[in-house]
C-alpha cells in the first residue's frame, strides 16, 4: 500500500517540500482527485469554451465544415494534454512542491493556448496555441524525466519513452506555424496518429500503476465541468437574445429542449459504474481515447444550443434545419459513444439497444426545424425513462 501521505483524499493538505516520485499502489483504498487536479480541469474549460465559441462563429456564419474541422483539431490539443496528465498524475503524484508547482505551469500552459484559439480559428494562425501546448508538454515531460530519475529497469524505460515521444512530437506539431495552411490538415492527422502512439510504444513492457477508479472519477468530473459549461454557454446564448427582442416563444423550446439534453447526458454517462470495466491497460487505453468523442460532443451540445439560439433570433444566417442539426448530431454522438464506451458493458437484452436507439431518433428529430431541440429534448429524457424502467424491471426479476 502506499504511505499514508500519498492517499488521495480530495482534501487539500500541506505540501512536502521534496519526495521520491514512485508509482501509487494501483490498489489504494480512498483514491480520490485532489484539489489541485479539480483546479486544473476548471482551468482546462476556459479553452474548451474558447474552442465552442469559435465553432458557434463558423456554423452560425454559414460555414459548418470549416467549423468543425478547427474545432476537432483544436479540442484534439486541449483534450490530450489533459489526459496525459490525468493518467501520469494517477500513477505517479507524488503531491510535493515541485510535482505542484510544474502542474501549475502545465495550467498556465492551457490559458496561453485558450488565448490563441480565436486566432487560430479565424485566421489559421496557430504560433500561440502552439506556444501554449509546448509550455503544457514540456512541463509533462519534466514530469517523466523526474519519475524515471526515480525509477530502474523497464519502468524507467517506460517513462524515458514518454518524455522523448512527447518532446518529439511537440517539434513535429510546429509545423502548424511554419508549412503551408493547406498541408496543416494532413499534419494534424500524421502528429494526432504520433500522439496517441506515443503511450501505446511507452507502456509495451511496463505498465503504469493507474487507479482505476481515480481514473474513472476524473474523466467523471471533467464531463460534468464540460456539461456545465454547456449550460453556462446555453445561458448566456438566451439571456442575450432575450435582451436584444422579444421573441420568448422562439427561445423558450430551445431553452428547455436544450437543458432536458444535458439533464440526460448527465444522467446516461453516470448510469453505470464504469471503474468496474478498467480492469486491463488495452480497455483503459481503449475507454481513454474515446472520450475524445464524449467531451468533444458534449461541448459541441452546448455550442450547438447557441447556433440555434442566434437562428432563432435572426442573427445566424443558416436554415432552421441546419441549425437543428447543430444540436441533435453532438448529442446523437454523444449518445452513441457512451453506449458504445460504457453502457453496452453493463445492460442486458433490451435495454442494450436504448442509446443507440435514441441516437438514431435524436438525428431524426433535425426534420422538426425549429422544435429540433424541444423534440430531441424529449427523445433523451425518454430514453433516461426507458432506462431506469428496464433496470428496475431487470433487478426484480434477477430478485425473485
Amino acid at each position: 500500500m502506499a504511505d499514508e501521505h500519498t492517499l488521495g483524499t480530495g482534501h487539500a493538505r500541506p505540501a512536502t517540500p521534496l519526495r521520491r516520485m514512485t508509482a501509487r499502489d494501483r490498489t489504494e483504498l480512498h483514491r480520490a482527485a485532489t484539489p489541485l487536479e479539480l483546479f486544473f480541469d476548471l482551468c482546462f474549460v476556459v479553452a474548451v469554451a474558447q474552442a465552442g465559441l469559435q465553432l458557434v462563429h463558423k456554423v452560425a456564419e454559414g460555414h459548418p465544415g470549416l467549423g468543425v474541422a478547427d474545432y476537432a483539431m483544436l479540442f484534439f490539443a486541449v483534450w490530450w494534454a489533459w489526459m496525459n496528465f490525468s493518467w501520469f498524475a494517477s500513477a505517479y503524484d507524488v503531491d510535493d512542491v515541485p510535482y505542484r508547482v510544474v502542474t501549475l505551469i502545465q495550467i498556465a500552459g492551457v490559458l496561453i493556448l485558450a488565448a490563441g484559439v480565436p486566432r487560430a480559428a479565424q485566421r489559421h494562425d496557430f504560433t500561440v496555441v502552439w506556444l501554449g501546448y509546448a509550455v503544457m508538454r514540456l512541463a509533462l515531460v519534466s514530469q517523466w524525466l523526474r519519475a524515471a530519475a526515480s525509477t530502474t529497469g523497464e519502468e524507467r524505460r517506460c517513462a524515458f519513452w514518454y518524455a522523448g515521444g512527447v518532446a518529439a512530437c511537440q517539434v513535429g506539431w510546429l509545423g502548424l506555424v511554419v508549412l503551408p495552411e493547406h498541408a496543416r490538415p494532413w499534419l494534424f492527422l500524421v502528429m494526432a496518429v504520433l500522439e496517441l502512439s506515443v503511450p501505446l510504444r511507452a507502456e509495451r513492457h511496463y505498465r503504469t500503476s493507474w487507479h482505476p477508479h481515480h481514473i474513472a472519477e476524473r474523466y467523471g468530473l471533467f464531463t460534468i465541468i464540460v456539461l456545465g459549461e454547456t449550460i453556462s454557454a446555453a445561458t448566456v446564448a438566451v439571456q442575450s437574445a432575450l435582451d436584444e427582442s422579444a421573441v420568448l416563444g422562439e427561445l423558450l423550446p430551445i431553452a428547455c429542449g436544450g437543458l432536458l439534453i444535458v439533464f440526460a447526458a448527465w444522467w446516461i454517462y453516470f448510469a453505470v459504474p464504469i471503474h468496474e470495466h478498467l480492469a486491463s491497460h488495452q480497455e483503459g487505453f481503449l475507454w481513454g481515447y474515446g472520450h475524445y468523442l464524449i467531451f468533444a460532443s458534449a461541448a459541441g451540445i452546448g455550442a450547438g444550443i447557441e447556433v440555434a439560439v442566434e437562428q432563432a433570433t435572426g442573427k445566424a444566417h443558416i436554415t432552421a434545419s441546419a441549425a437543428a442539426a447543430a444540436v441533435t448530431v453532438p448529442s446523437a454522438l454523444f449518445l452513441f459513444t457512451v453506449w458504445l464506451l460504457h453502457a453496452r458493458h453493463h445492460k442486458r437484452g433490451v435495454g442494450q439497444l436504448t442509446l443507440p436507439v435514441s441516437a438514431a431518433l435524436v438525428l431524426l428529430c433535425t426534420a422538426a426545424g425549429r422544435l429540433a431541440v424541444l423534440t430531441a429534448g424529449l427523445v433523451c429524457a425518454a430514453s433516461v425513462a426507458v432506462g431506469v424502467a428496464l433496470t428496475t424491471w431487470q433487478s426484480r426479476t434477477a430478485a425473485a
